[in-house]
């Protein structure tokens, strides 16, 4: 019997008791009844509603945005953010091969394609060193001021770092790396709501960012997602082209460019609205968790991935690092055959079929963190 995997489900147990241990699990203890009852007896049951209006104001005040659109879910805010950002078909985007699939596929669905930078060990996001190293090496500025792949002659348009598990990135010297590059920067922040930068809210360093509430995140609508930005032109542009781009009017149907049919349902926008009220309980909740865990995991000698000093975590999901793929594999089936869900990182997307011909610099950092990281349970209790 392994005492170490022993050692970290006792002590997870100590934290969520017997039985069976669910990853991240949904808590509704609010008014997400209630306000979706009113939803229906309003019969605005879709993309129209008090709700959808309330979230996106709900969103804004707790993230300190002067903006927000809600979508359907956080993928679509993502394709959706891209587009306003002005990624057009045929252009590089600069990203992380460690991250979730809707990263690399919101790309693909612009027409564009991803190149991976390598990740830091400590933040798990993008490193700015590697960045700004392909960068001076790879690419320069035309005569129209754009950044350009010296190699293919493409246009390297927006660069896309993921703030993973809710942990924080070092955005702001990516932001300073991607400006003297003209590149626009857009923050996948769809693990981070709840998660800060000195002050400022992830997605708030860039031009825009995403938030998701899927059914694992921190709060949840079942699905759900939304831009946040300071800038009220991009405002008005994502949720005019999440609106199928359709021209006011109080009958007529007339579309003026390619638009998309991604706004969040009254539903789920009633739901959400209830789980915000609670936002700020579940974030000291994760925080109480986290805290624990660094504890008892550094007394007993295990590796626990904590926020860098300046950042504030969510703490959405909780990692440790084990010693290598072999540890990280045997961990992952005790674990789960023990009644305690746990789950291995992404597999890297530089090794998915359909992105493993993009451009990659060096990798070693998110290899390696592949090869041994492993999320814990992390539930609101």
């Amino acid at each position: 019997m392994n005492t170490t995997f022993e050692t970290i489900l006792a002590i997870i147990r100590s934290r969520y008791g017997n039985g069976q241990i669910p990853l991240h699990a949904p808590v509704f203890r609010g008014n997400e009844k209630k306000y979706t009852n009113l939803a229906i007896d309003s019969t605005f049951v879709s993309s129209v509603g008090e709700y959808v209006n309330l979230a996106e104001k709900m969103l804004a005040d707790f993230t300190g945005a002067k903006y927000a659109v809600a979508t359907g879910n956080g993928t679509s805010a993502l394709h959706a953010a891209l587009v306003v950002a002005g990624v057009k078909a045929n252009d590089f985007v600069l990203t992380q091969p460690f991250t979730f699939v809707a990263t690399a596929n919101a790309i693909a669905y612009c027409h564009a394609e991803p190149i991976f930078i390598d990740i830091e060990k400590d933040t798990l996001g993008i490193s700015p060193e590697k960045l700004k190293s392909f960068l001076e090496s790879e690419s320069h500025l035309n005569a129209n001021g754009e950044c350009v792949h010296t190699k293919s002659g493409r246009i390297i348009s927006a660069c896309l770092p993921m703030h993973s598990f809710g942990l924080v990135g070092r955005i702001q010297e990516i932001a300073d790396i991607c400006a003297a590059s003209h590149i626009i920067l857009v923050e996948d922040a769809a693990e981070s709501i709840g998660s800060y930068v000195g002050n400022t809210h992830t997605g708030l360093i860039g031009k825009l960012g995403t938030l998701s509430f899927n059914g694992n995140k921190t709060i949840t609508c079942g699905g759900g997602g939304a831009i946040i930005t300071n800038d009220e032109a991009i405002a008005k542009k994502a949720k005019y082209i999440t609106t199928t781009a359709k021209v006011p009017h109080a009958y007529e149907f007339f579309h003026d460019e390619l638009g998309y049919n991604y706004r969040l349902p009254n539903l789920n926008a009633a739901m959400l609205c209830a789980q915000i009220e609670q936002l700020e309980g579940f974030l000291k909740n994760k925080q109480e968790t986290a805290q624990y865990y660094h504890e008892q995991f550094t007394k007993n000698k295990i590796e626990f991935v904590k926020n860098i000093e300046g950042t504030t975590s969510n703490y959405w999901l909780n990692c440790i690092l084990l010693k290598d793929r072999n540890e990280r594999d045997a961990f992952l089936k005790y674990s789960n055959e023990n009644g305690v869900m746990t789950r291995p990182a992404w597999t890297l997307m530089s090794k998915l079929p359909m992105y493993e011909n993009c451009i990659k610099g060096n990798i070693d950092n998110a290899l390696e963190m592949e090869n041994r990281l492993v999320n814990i349970p992390s539930s609101v209790i």
